[in-house]
């Protein structure tokens, strides 16, 4: 049940139940909720949960600020695809809103939505997806996560936790494969000629 508990010292615990509006809530809805409170980060699972993400600190933010960088400078050399920040919302098959904190789709994907579509939440999920494991994340949360972007389409997605110095690397066709303190890690055929210098990343 979507519900948000409201306590006050005079009255007992109060439940407002939101299943119905949160069920029935299209992606320009969903997309205007995000844009009205842009002091957080909110994703929507596949039952219509909301789930209010904090901010993060500044390693964090500095890590993934050189993902981002390298990602994008790759995907301009390439021509291959388009590259997306950590604010992106991706609808995935299963109904659940979702925003990786990095991301790439193929040119084939991207070019055949008009311009009205492109300035909205992306109808698909992404082709790669990564995730940066901070202090406070649950590492149980993101590799489920992980798991639901590869149910729904994701080819290659890389859950990289730098307090581990580990990358967990999931592909549609094998099993997850954890890496130990690696040196780099390549976006191998998929996405060729992509390599991430971890050494920059701990």
């Amino acid at each position: 049940m979507n519900t948000i508990l409201v306590k006050e010292n005079f009255v007992d615990d109060v439940k407002l139940n939101f299943d119905s509006f949160l069920k029935s809530m299209e992606n320009d809805d969903f997309l205007q909720l995000s844009r009205d409170n842009q002091d957080v980060r909110i994703e929507m699972n596949k039952d219509g949960d909301l789930i209010i993400m904090p901010g993060t600190g500044g390693l964090t933010g500095r890590r993934n600020s050189r993902i981002i960088r390298k990602l994008d400078e790759w995907t301009e050399k390439d021509g291959t695809g388009v590259a997306f920040d950590s604010d992106t919302i991706f609808c995935l098959p299963n109904g659940a809103k979702k925003m990786p904190d990095a991301s790439w789709i193929s040119s084939e994907k991207w070019d055949a939505l008009t311009e009205e579509e492109k300035d909205k939440i992306m109808p698909f999920a992404p082709d790669f997806a990564i995730e940066l494991r901070s202090r406070t994340d649950s590492l149980k949360d993101l590799q489920e996560k992980m798991q639901e972007y590869i149910e729904n389409g994701v080819s290659l997605g890389w859950l990289i936790d730098p307090t581990k110095r580990k990358v967990y690397v999931y592909r549609q066709t094998s099993e997850i494969e954890i890496l130990d303190n690696p040196n780099e890690i390549s976006g191998e055929s998929f996405l060729k000629g992509f390599t991430l210098n971890l050494q920059e990343i701990w």
